[in-house]
């Protein structure tokens, strides 16, 4: 357990069906699955033997059971849509109250295949049609298009802007996700938008953290940290540009970064299995309606000031059970102003590199300005 011959035969145990990009080398390969709505299950930067980077549920996957409110199964990357929560959510009906008894996960971001357009050994690309209604009664109709794609040497060097040394196993890819309005009637903000939201799931350690980089010259608030209750000071540190977040996957918490603060850009490293993450996502030029997601009530004011990007550390809930443990790392579009016919894309890459720090941290510094000594010990102070 842990290593990615391990993940792909379960998930083959299991009759679950998935297909795989790898390297010429067979080293880097990540491994999708149509049935899970073409969502990366999980990746490897040394073939089979090598670390599994994405969690998977297995106790869910196993029983073969439909749960017709949410279906966890887990994943590295998988494709949602947003708001979740307030009057435009896309997981509450009209007049319901918003708690968790009442959200629905809608099943085309939850138990729907998605159907294969394109393949090769270094990409491959699905569709889907959708029909969904917000919580005010808005319909929408959309069509859905995700290529994944790994990318080689080259293209990972161009997004860390130094090559990966011979020494270190890397596996890197991209996630091109469109949404284009296939209705008659135009989306607009009185109605409700609806965003493209990514969402990460990997594994946690008592010796993680994840860092995101925030704008310094700007107004408002840095970031959103009152998702299930304040985030403690010794887990959750905003200083010089760099929020870092503790992830052991033993307190429920999660964090945001509106859009006035976040770049587009963000990590995790494991000082434990010497795993450094690195997720980027592309942003709008011009200033963008972000939805806001948060469940229940809603001033006007806030309906557009969703965050960019998230993370969560899971924990356990008031009954003490936990569906993980496991951390995200979240991404989302603006919402969609669409006309008949129009679209917006969301663009995901996410680099896995696991080597000695001395040959990390140099990539680290480029991106972030930062060194591991500094990542690994923020918390151990």
């Amino acid at each position: 357990m842990g290593t990615y011959g391990y993940d792909s035969d379960f998930l083959k145990t299991h009759a679950i069906e998935f297909l795989e990009l790898a390297s010429p080398d067979g080293q880097s390969k990540v491994l999708i699955a149509p049935g899970y709505q073409g969502r990366v299950m999980t990746t490897t930067a040394a073939g089979d033997t090598g670390d599994s980077y994405g969690w998977l549920n297995y106790k869910l996957i196993q029983s073969g059971e439909l749960n017709p409110q949410f279906n966890p199964v887990g994943g590295e990357e998988r494709f949602w849509l947003g708001p979740e929560g307030g009057p435009f959510s896309l997981y509450f009906k009209p007049g319901v109250e918003q708690v968790y008894s009442n959200w629905i996960v809608p099943p085309v971001i939850d138990t729907e295949r998605y159907d294969i357009a394109h393949r090769d050994s270094q990409s491959v690309k699905f569709v889907k049609q959708a029909h969904l209604s917000n919580a005010s009664g808005t319909p929408f109709d959309l069509r859905i298009e995700r290529e994944i794609s790994l990318l080689d040497a080259n293209a990972t060097a161009a997004v860390l802007g130094r090559p990966v040394p011979k020494q270190v196993k890397a596996v890197a890819y991209r996630t091109d996700n469109v949404i284009t309005n296939a209705g008659n009637e135009v989306w607009t903000r009185e109605k409700g938008l609806v965003s493209i939201w990514l969402l990460c799931m990997f594994n946690p350690t008592p010796s993680t953290t994840v860092f995101i980089p925030y704008v310094t010259d700007t107004k408002g608030k840095i970031l959103n940290d009152d998702y299930f209750g304040k985030v403690p000071e010794d887990r959750l540190i905003a200083e010089n540009g760099t929020v870092f977040f503790k992830i052991d996957g033993t307190y429920r918490s999660k964090i945001g970064l509106p859009a006035g603060r976040a770049k587009g850009i963000c990590g995790s490293y494991d000082s434990q299995k010497k795993v450094l993450t690195i997720l980027t996502c592309t942003m709008p030029e011009k200033e963008a309606p972000y939805v806001n997601s948060k469940w229940g009530h809603q001033k006007e004011s806030e309906f557009y000031e969703g965050d960019v990007i998230n993370s969560y550390n899971d924990g356990p809930v008031e009954d003490g059970s936990i569906m993980g443990p496991f951390y995200e790392i979240e991404t989302s579009s603006p919402g969609a102003a669409l006309s008949p016919g129009a679209s917006m894309r969301h663009i995901q890459t996410i680099i896995h590199v696991q080597g000695e720090d001395a040959d990390l941290d140099p990539i680290l510094y480029d991106l972030f300005g930062l060194n591991l000594k500094k990542v690994s010990g923020i918390f151990t102070h």
